[in-house]
């Protein structure tokens, strides 16, 4: 059987301390997986040492547009190489390489289009978090439950294979803020179908969260109110039905 042409996308934003580590982890895993850092405008040495790695190849934007941004540039580039699976894979050391042939593998064998590595699917994990964020965790959870039908553990992991038909949907639909939670809403209102599966993810090993703890609130009610209104969207039209 013919083996699907793989993409890891890897989007990053002053990963110096991290990014070449990353790289050479997924590359022990698999020597054919093609690797794709989008640098985000960093202002650190990202870009020079992902270029100088060799072990990826590497789109620096001109400035930055966020992790939306990124990763929907990504996408755009799996969809214009003709790729038939791309993986988000965060630049700042806390998915584990070695479970990556694992989402893709559920992608390959048709349980899903899109599979996402959960922290929380599966009790006494042993992870630790805030109090605001496994809060605002069970809230994602519930709330997109209401609106789709679809139980999702963890709408905020980077950590995500998409199938060629979900990643094309998203070259040209990807949200642009805080995209994880909403992009979820969006595809199953469209009808992707998800599914996740445990994964034991690391402490940060460079970098800060895009989320911070102080702007929990804030944050909370925007992306609630983002994935409300992807939910009352009407539904996009994929490009194969309009054939």
């Amino acid at each position: 059987m013919k083996q699907p042409k793989v993409l890891i996308i890897i989007p990053a934003y002053n990963e110096a301390d991290t990014i070449v580590e990353q790289l050479e982890q997924i590359r022990l895993n698999n020597k054919d997986w093609d690797l794709l850092v989008i640098n985000d405008a960093s202002k650190d040495q990202t870009e020079e040492l992902a270029r100088n790695s060799g072990l990826a190849e590497v789109v620096s934007l001109p400035f930055n547009l966020g992790i939306g941004g990124a990763v929907q540039t990504g996408f755009k580039y799996a969809v214009r190489k003709g790729y038939d699976i791309a993986l988000q894979f965060d630049g700042d050391g806390q998915h584990p390489a070695d479970q990556i042939s694992g989402l893709i593998q559920l992608v390959v064998d048709g349980e899903a289009d899109v599979v996402i590595g959960s922290r929380f699917n599966r009790k006494n994990t042993g992870i630790k978090t805030h109090f605001l964020r496994r809060t605002g965790i069970k809230i994602f959870e519930w709330f997109s439950y209401m609106l789709i039908r679809q139980r999702i553990t963890d709408h905020t992991s980077g950590f995500r294979a998409y199938n060629r038909k979900a990643f094309t949907f998203l070259a040209s639909n990807y949200p642009t803020d805080y995209p994880e939670p909403e992009v979820v809403i969006l595809l199953g209102k469209n009808n992707f179908v998800m599914k996740e599966t445990f994964t034991q993810m690391h402490e940060r090993k460079g970098g800060v969260s895009s989320i911070p703890i102080t702007r929990g609130p804030y944050y909370m009610i925007k992306v609630l109110l983002a994935m409300f209104m992807a939910a009352i969207r009407s539904r996009i039209i994929h490009p194969e039905e309009e054939l």
